[in-house]
């Protein structure tokens, strides 16, 4: 019985000793996660339906991920889309000839300069220019073709990538009403919000909502996040994207900023703007409008808790958002010492 108590007791000592040592390890990986957590930067893009916030991680998949995979490249071009086609027409080629044509059409011209009537999303014009590229049987795309193409984003998705041994990740989160409940499930501990403003978006309609103005919907986003008691902590950082079509917009004179919002008639630009080399006066007076719109709501507040960062961004344009991003990174920086309490 002696023997038999003191073998257990022994076989006790040797698992207990594992359990001290796997214990150990366990410890130590914890640290170890904990450490990385947090030496990442989280961003989370936030921003209403169609503004750019997957272009924008397009762009760090570029810039900071080496490019697009080999299977996104040498994908069959759009298998779906070649079903329906040849199940209407007698070869995907005829389709391209109709398209062409159309796309040549006065008429369809004269359609599309009123496309802020109607929901088009805004690479149309962008491949229907390129058919004759498209219709190739060799056609690979470009970085710019899959920059310009526009897929729904339902859900959240993470993109990592380090800049100077430094680790970021950003979330991309759905912009639709119906998705934004999803977002407060990103909020938890994040080092800062990247906001995206469809700037040129101020004479249009929501794809959901035929009644609601889609720069008014981004100002009222932009209010609940910043007011948001869970985020008053959170500083953002605002891309007021799409400059390159608010500027063809505003230089058209077709549709007028004060159609949609009167007070911009008695807008006048703040003393300090330096306008772009070369830049048209109206385009200058536009974007900083919009800008300043955004920057009265934070200011509203004036709790100095947190603080919003401008930039004005062309998400399709990756010299554009490389320098956007150096930029921020110092910014984000701060954030993030501020977030430990090491600054």
């Amino acid at each position: 019985m002696g023997c038999l108590g003191s073998s257990k007791t022994e076989d006790q000592r040797i698992d207990e000793k594992a359990q001290r040592e796997a214990n150990k390890k366990i410890e130590k990986q914890l640290q170890k996660e904990r450490q990385a957590y947090k030496a990442t930067h989280r961003l989370l893009l936030l921003g209403a339906g169609e503004s750019g916030k997957s272009t924008i991680v397009k762009q760090m998949r570029i810039l900071h991920v080496n490019g697009f995979n080999a299977d996104i490249y040498f994908h069959p071009p759009i298998p779906d889309f070649q079903i329906v086609v040849s199940r209407c027409l007698y070869s995907p080629q005829e389709f391209f000839d109709h398209a062409k044509k159309l796309w040549d059409d006065e008429g369809v011209k004269a359609c599309y300069e009123r496309s802020n009537e109607y929901q088009l999303i805004d690479c149309a014009h962008y491949f229907l220019d390129r058919i004759d590229a498209v219709r190739q049987s060799d056609y690979t795309p470009t970085d710019q073709d899959l920059l310009r193409c526009r897929v729904l984003t339902s859900g959240i998705f993470e993109t990592r990538f380090q800049v100077d041994k430094v680790n970021f990740h950003m979330f991309d989160v759905g912009g639709q009403r119906d998705e934004r409940k999803k977002w407060i499930q990103c909020f938890n501990d994040v080092t800062a919000i990247i906001f995206v403003v469809a700037s040129s978006s101020y004479n249009m309609v929501l794809r959901e909502d035929n009644n609601t103005n889609r720069l008014r919907e981004a100002l009222a986003l932009f209010r609940s996040i910043w007011n948001n008691r869970w985020l008053r902590t959170i500083s953002v950082i605002l891309f007021l994207n799409k400059q390159d079509m608010l500027a063809e917009k505003v230089l058209a004179g077709k549709s007028k900023i004060e159609d949609y919002f009167p007070e911009y008639a008695s807008y006048t630009l703040p003393d300090k703007v330096t306008p772009e080399p070369g830049e048209d006066p109206r385009v200058t007076r536009a974007k900083y409008f919009i800008r300043d719109e955004f920057l009265r709501i934070s200011t509203e507040s004036g709790d100095g808790r947190h603080y919003c960062y401008p930039h004005f961004t062309c998400a399709v344009d990756t010299e554009n958002i490389r320098r956007v991003f150096n930029d921020c990174r110092d910014i984000i920086q701060r954030m993030h010492l501020r977030q430990y309490e090491l600054l």
